[in-house]
């Protein structure tokens, strides 16, 4: 295996092209090289399974492959199989494909909590979808979203609650309320402050932490007695949670939600998904006024969902979320011997089901520090791990995780001597890494 040393020439060059051409240089402002040290950030030139290799010829075992879509691991034989035995059958038609049906079965009996689905390209479409609905159904005007949770959607409804507000009229941002999550009381008395406004409340039903007991049911009691829907953000929970997402691992269902990422393995595909008598306000055998609820001339190519039709029954048959979890756990538990082996235990810390790994890195006086974030992620670079998280791919081996363990420790041996210098930069130099959310460049 060749690992990378800085500078990566070839990345350089790529990365300076990727920005006279295209906006930010990525196409997911997550992805961009202002995420990775300064003189860090590969370009890929390829994937397979848990390992991707870059435009300088560098292989890294990567994590958050996708940002999370890639759960099988690159180029899985099973989902190209099966990609492949449609493209060479036509992508689109003027009509429903058969698979359209196919797929809608194999997600419904998935996600058995779900009762009518539609496909869509990206999870924006799906949860603005969701947004739409749940207007129409209630004739209410507000939104009311998790506001402890990143990302929910591209569109202005969202958009206007974050720091890259520009363009959004603020009328529009004042239609979103935001709750905290855990806190029904503080949830209650947003219902309550806007009783008859709000139209939805909007969340992950589990994230970087485990829902407190009962609250997930509480939120389903307050949606009820509130007259407003519940919707799951199924995007991250749906499938590394569950096979049928955080629904179907907690027991409570909410009336629509929006899956995407692991769906397709890499492949555009989402899907909304929920109770009948409201989806059906989208469709054509209902009464009441008609609802603009997604019409997407991509959403049901046949090439992704088949993948997600091969991604379901991977995820079943092999029982895949259960190995997602005994990897994060092998991988959490030896970066925490390592992170305490080198004395930076309370430095750097790791967080997240065991399926959905992150990490934070903490400053000499315990404070989140993008400038360690910044020392580490180039020790990790450095050692042939790309690892912007910890979010595991059932690709990833025992011998996968036991080799990032070592680098994470090497990067820990650093770490503290950044702390005990109290610099962290002069041991890197350049920039730090930047949040995703700023107002500036």
């Amino acid at each position: 295996m060749t690992t990378p040393s800085p500078p990566l020439p070839r990345s350089a060059e790529a990365n300076a092209r990727l920005h006279a051409l295209i906006p930010g240089g990525a196409h997911t402002y997550a992805k961009g090289d202002d995420q990775y040290p300064e003189g860090m950030a590969p370009v890929i030139s390829h994937g397979h399974g848990a390992y991707v290799w870059d435009v300088d010829g560098n292989s890294y075992i990567e994590y958050g492959s996708g940002l999370r879509s890639v759960s099988l691991g690159h180029a899985h034989p099973k989902v190209l199989e099966a990609v492949r035995r449609e493209l060479g059958r036509g992508a689109n038609f003027v009509r429903p494909s058969i698979l359209e049906l196919e797929a809608a079965e194999r997600f419904l009996a998935t996600v058995p909590t779900a009762e009518m689905v539609k496909f869509a390209k990206n999870g924006s479409d799906v949860t603005t979808a969701a947004v739409r609905l749940a207007r129409a159904v209630t004739g209410r005007p507000l939104v009311a979203i998790c506001g402890d949770q990143p990302f929910f959607s591209t569109d202005d409804w969202f958009i206007g609650t974050t720091a890259m507000s520009a363009g959004v009229p603020e009328p529009i941002t004042q239609l979103t309320r935001t709750f905290p999550y855990g806190d029904l009381a503080a949830t209650e008395a947003l219902l309550r402050e806007h009783d008859g406004q709000v139209a939805c409340l909007m969340l992950e039903a589990a994230g970087q932490q485990e829902p407190p007991p009962g609250y997930l049911a509480g939120l389903r009691q307050l949606a009820d007695r509130f007259g407003c829907m519940l919707i799951f953000d199924e995007m991250i929970t749906g499938f590394r949670w569950s096979p049928a997402g955080a629904q179907g691992l907690y027991g409570v269902v909410p009336d629509l939600s929006a899956f995407g990422k692991a769906l397709g393995n890499g492949f555009a595909v989402s899907a909304l998904a929920g109770r009948r008598d409201l989806l059906e306000q989208g469709g054509l055998r209902d009464s009441r006024e008609r609802v603009f609820l997604l019409s997407t001339t991509h959403g049901a190519e046949t090439h992704s969902l088949a993948a997600a039709m091969a991604v379901m029954r991977t995820y079943v048959e092999e029982d895949v979320t259960a190995r997602l979890h005994a990897l994060g756990e092998r991988l959490a538990k030896g970066v925490r011997e390592v992170a305490d082996a080198m004395g930076v235990g309370g430095h750097v810390l790791v967080r997240g089901r065991a399926s959905n790994l992150v990490f934070d890195t903490l400053d000499g006086d315990l404070r989140p520090s993008q400038e360690y974030r910044t020392l580490f992620l180039r020790q990790l670079i450095a050692g042939g791990v790309l690892g912007p998280s910890f979010v595991v791919s059932s690709a990833l081996t025992e011998e996968d995780i036991d080799r990032t363990v070592d680098v994470v420790g090497q990067a820990c041996a650093v770490y503290r001597k950044a702390l005990d210098a109290g610099d962290p930069l002069a041991l890197t130099g350049g920039r730090p890494v930047r949040p995703v959310f700023r107002r500036f460049a």
